[in-house]
């Protein structure tokens, strides 16, 4: 139950989170932490990679429905990227899809604003 977090500002509005590993209830904690710094800035679009991700519980849904309910407050933005089939299949499932701004490009995110 690893887990393991990369962080890239590119400027003070562009952030770029890489996830690796299992996201679920004892891996959730480091993640929400990792995601709080940016919560509380405003402007800002904080993009997730998942591709790493092999794993996730409905804990990591609510670490993510919690990050994007207080980026919107500060009109900034949350951005998902490289959702295997099954992630994208639980985000899907719960109606996240629909309010949570997912882009199924898998890799390294490139230098292009979300």
């Amino acid at each position: 139950m690893n887990i393991s977090i990369e962080i890239k500002e590119r400027d003070t509005k562009h952030i770029d989170i890489f996830v690796a590993g299992e996201i679920d209830a004892y891996t959730a904690p480091k993640v929400k932490e990792a995601l709080e710094t940016y919560q509380v800035k405003e402007g800002i679009i904080l993009r997730i990679d998942l591709t790493e991700v092999t794993y996730m519980d409905s804990t990591g849904l609510g670490v993510f429905v919690g990050a994007f309910k207080s980026l919107r407050q500060r009109q900034s933005e949350l951005v998902l990227f490289g959702l295997s089939d099954r992630l994208f299949r639980l985000f899907e499932i719960t109606g996240l899809s629909d309010i949570i701004e997912i882009k199924n490009v898998e890799g390294e995110m490139n230098g292009n604003n979300a």
